[in-house]
């Protein structure tokens, strides 16, 4: 993928049934910019894939004929990143301290090509490392998947069997 300063990635969802898709569209807006994401061009779209994934797995949760599009606009996962030249990746360590992982972003639900909820959201868990994670410790970014979730449940539409904390 070349870089730019608008990188999309954009995916449509079947649902279980396969009657029913719904489209979630993710839009990052100058990734370049994110801060503590990881300097080479193949982590990072790693990385931003695995976000975009994640959104797309939770637009499962939609009622039958909702959309949802997300435009992040900003970006900072957990921890900080040390660069690691002997192992190839550079390494993400968390403290637990001022590192806990942000997003902001800006969303719009739509059914029928009517948008029925939009907004602007600030994502933070400053706690991430407290409290119960449904997410394997083997998952890379478990801490802003549950951040996202945590929004996702809130804001636009109840995840199912969903253990709150």
């Amino acid at each position: 993928m070349k870089p730019s300063t608008r990188w999309a990635l954009a995916g449509l969802l079947a649902l279980s049934t396969g009657a029913a898709s719904a489209a979630v569209s993710v839009v990052y807006d100058h990734p370049d910019k994110f801060y503590d994401l990881p300097f080479a061009t193949w982590e990072r779209d790693e990385m931003l894939g695995q976000i975009t994934d994640h959104f797309q797995q939770l637009g499962k949760a939609l009622p039958q004929g909702q959309d949802l599009r997300i435009e992040v606009t900003d970006f900072d996962p957990a921890g900080r990143l040390i660069p690691n030249a002997r192992a190839g990746r550079d390494l993400r360590v968390m403290t637990g301290r001022a590192d806990w992982p942000r997003m902001e972003l800006r969303y719009a639900v739509e059914q029928n090509g009517q948008v029925i909820k939009s907004g602007e959201a600030r994502l933070a868990d400053m706690n991430y490392q407290q409290g119960s994670l449904l997410l394997s410790d083997s998952e890379p970014l478990r801490y802003e998947k549950r951040m996202i979730d945590d929004w996702f449940d809130k804001t636009i539409a109840p995840l199912p069997n969903r253990r709150h904390r």
